[in-house]
């Protein structure tokens, strides 16, 4: 970084809170008590984030006498599910093309369910009247380099053989029509499967829906030890224990109750800036009227988008590993990340020099090594659990949900069976080998980006066995 550009990103970040912009607001609701003493129920939910909430919410949906309790080790959205950028996406393979790759004969399955639920998401967010900020905007994948701008050609050319449609391609002067930048070259804008909003407020707004549909939510209150009862599942508490016929976890990036899942998972650090509001020359200057979400095409890639107030979140890029899969608060600041990250968007922006940032934060992803969640049961069907999003749970936490409760009743239906449902990524190994892995693809993705996206030898071997590591 030229020391220039290093001043201009330091300064504009002098002011940035070290706390996510969507938490910091003050229409944040009051915690609920912790449980203390003894509870029983039908249904016990492990995690307040999108994946217990849905999950809770779609269980009482479905049969409104279930006695249902849903338990949060600290409040409801306070993890990732209210650090993360707002990309609510249909997808539920992390993007088509590694849909495609994974699950060929599945693939247009899999799409009509990922359209399903989002269209499901944005009809619940009407009828609850959840205030999340919910703009179906769609996304558009941008190349800044023109190897990148040749893969997305090649790709939509694919896509439309394939039968997909809804995905426009836009050369470099249609995109920048849409957001100004000397960075762009083209882009893929997919329509309607994308809409942006407000993560914190989704969240907020869920669990406002489950306590009106009767469930009884704890916060502050931990999962700490999962065995079988003489009736079914009994959690330990900090204070208490619940007793449940069932129980559904959406425990995610932390440790799960049933052990033998931890190794299919490890946290991945993502780190986002916002700026202050944009003016209204400001705004002009870029465009973007139609405010679709944007990424780019690298393997270290950002993604950004406005917020309802004018602000642009700026994030991604870096995806660090804690050696021993260590979740800590510690982590969620991450100087060297954010001045990076201030330095790249003025490259990106250079028309917004001279505006500050607001909010500097972090937080951890559930990554799992096939990019796209994983499902499961315990306990002779008793327990399920979901995991793996790999920083796509906005949306396919929901599908989760409902699997999830599909398992619990024993279903046989469109999700039970896919392939997608039956099977597991490959587990992460135990360290020291989990990090040197981890890290020599980390090197290996930041070398393809500075090589024309030329992958070297252990980049192809990891592609082969169907591995890789995402943010």
């Amino acid at each position: 970084m030229a020391p220039a550009a290093m001043r201009i990103a330091a300064q504009s970040l002098s002011d940035a809170k070290p706390v996510s912009f969507w938490l910091d607001d003050p229409g944040k609701p009051e915690a609920l008590p912790a449980l203390t003493g003894d509870e029983r129920c039908d249904l016990l939910v492990v995690g307040g984030g999108y994946s217990g909430l849905w999950t809770a919410l779609i269980a009482k949906e479905r049969d409104p006498e279930r006695d249902v309790v849903l338990i949060e080790g600290h409040e409801v959205g306070w993890a990732a599910s209210g650090r993360n950028g707002g990309f609510c996406a249909a997808s539920l393979t992390h993007g088509l093309p590694n849909g495609v790759e994974r699950w060929p004969d599945e693939i247009h399955k899999l799409e009509k369910l990922g359209e399903r639920n989002l269209d499901a998401i944005e009809d619940a967010v009407a009828r609850y009247g959840i205030d999340c900020e919910f703009e179906r905007t769609g996304e558009i994948d941008v190349a800044t380099e023109p190897y990148q701008l040749e893969e997305l050609h090649e790709w939509h050319e694919e896509m439309t053989k394939l039968g997909f449609t809804g995905t426009d391609f836009l050369d470099g002067d249609a995109l920048r029509a849409e957001v100004d930048s000397p960075t762009f070259l083209g882009g893929l804008w997919d329509r309607r499967g994308v809409a942006m909003l407000h993560p914190a407020k989704l969240a907020w707004g869920l669990k406002q829906a489950c306590l009106d549909l009767g469930v009884r939510i704890y916060e502050h209150t931990r999962g700490i030890e999962l065995a079988r009862t003489a009736t079914g599942m009994g959690v330990r508490t900090p204070y208490g224990r619940i007793f449940a016929r069932r129980v559904a976890l959406g425990t995610n990036v932390f440790p799960s109750l049933v052990k033998r899942v931890r190794p299919f998972t490890v946290p991945v650090y993502d780190y986002a800036l916002m700026t202050e509001p944009l003016s209204a020359d400001q705004l002009a200057s870029i465009g973007w009227k139609n405010r679709q979400g944007l990424g780019d095409s690298a393997n270290q890639f950002h993604y950004f988008r406005l917020s309802a107030d004018n602000r642009i979140l700026w994030g991604g890029y870096d995806a660090i590993y804690p050696y021993g899969g260590r979740v800590s608060a510690e982590l969620d600041q991450r100087p060297e990340t954010f001045l990076k990250l201030a330095e790249q968007f003025f490259d990106c922006f250079p028309q917004l020099a001279g505006i500050r940032f607001s909010h500097a934060w972090g937080g951890a992803i559930d990554t799992c090594s096939r990019f796209s969640a994983f499902f499961g049961t315990a306990h002779q069907g008793q327990v399920a659990y979901a995991a793996g999003f790999t920083g796509l749970g906005v949306g396919s936490t929901r599908f989760g949900a409902d699997v999830m409760l599909d398992l619990l009743a024993g279903e046989q239906n469109e999700r039970t069976t896919l392939e997608m449902v039956r099977t597991k990524p490959m587990p992460f190994p135990p360290e020291p080998f989990a990090w040197a892995g981890i890290e020599l693809t980390r090197k290996s993705l930041a070398r393809a980006d500075n090589n024309q996206g030329r992958r070297n030898l252990w980049l192809k071997t990891m592609d082969r066995l169907g591995l890789g590591f995402d943010s």
